[in-house]
């Protein structure tokens, strides 16, 4: 169908996770849930410009230099490719995002910033730490 509709909140309280919303050969999105305040992803990067929407909750990017950027619902974040950052619901309630990106999904490396290298290339031992020291999908 070349025209969908998507009630992200709805889609949000019935899924209470991510959830790939579209993906083509140029681009993809996805409704991104941390559910529980504290939540949060591991610092990383991505081979694609991105962009993310804040539809409920609070999120806090922070950055490597030790910088960081509260967005609250209407906010949106772009990120170039390359570009390091990590999620933080630092809410009181689930933090609701659309996240959008060139190229489809499968081309997307996902490359933590500890090690430089890209989840999919870990062993189970360091996906397991780098989850245990702050997050990890």
């Amino acid at each position: 169908m070349p025209i969908e509709i998507h009630n992200l909140v709805e889609m949000a309280h019935q899924e209470k996770k991510r959830k790939k919303i579209f993906n083509t050969q140029k681009f993809h999105s996805w409704l991104h849930v941390d559910a529980k305040p504290g939540d949060k992803d591991d610092m990383h990067c991505h081979n694609a410009d991105q962009t993310f929407y804040v539809i409920e909750g609070e999120c806090t990017m922070h950055f490597p230099d030790g910088g960081a950027a509260v967005l609250k619902p209407g906010m949106a974040a772009t990120i170039t490719g390359g570009s390091f950052y990590q999620l933080e619901n630092t809410g009181t309630d689930a933090m609701v995002l659309m996240g959008n990106r060139s190229g489809p999904s499968e081309a997307i490396k996902h490359i933590n910033y500890e090690l430089r290298r890209d989840l999919k290339e870990l062993s189970p031992e360091e996906r397991e730490q780098i989850q245990h020291a702050g997050g990890g999908r």
